[in-house]
């Protein structure tokens, strides 16, 4: 089943990697990116989608705090923080919000069980 998924993250080239990772997966999937918290709300505002990923750390807002936003009017969209940061508050924050957490780096084995 094709999935439309949200991929935010200030890194290009980390949108790639999850990108082409979830394709390994889930080869029908199709993407919409933002490089901030701002630009996804706007894009949320413009596409329904299935599952978004989000980076913790962008410039602006955090992943946590567009997180929080996204809840406020949207409680069944499927998020999974991304972060390099393990910190078991972030952690338990983003679960708190009925998000997954995923550590960086990623790989196919982090991902298969989402899609």
């Amino acid at each position: 089943m094709a999935k439309h998924l949200l991929l935010v993250d200030d890194s290009r080239v980390a949108r790639m990697v999850l990108k082409r990772t979830i394709l390994e997966i889930a080869p029908d999937s199709t993407f919409e990116e933002a490089g901030d918290g701002d630009a996804a709300l706007k894009v949320l505002a413009d596409s329904t989608f299935d599952m978004a990923f989000l980076d913790f750390h962008m410039p602006g807002m955090t992943g946590l705090e567009l997180l929080e936003t996204i809840r406020q009017s949207n409680q069944e969209l499927q998020v999974f923080m991304l972060t390099a940061n393990i910190q078991t508050e972030i952690r338990d924050q983003a679960t708190a919000l009925d998000a997954g957490f995923i550590e960086k780096p990623i790989n196919k084995t982090k991902l298969e069980g989402l899609l």
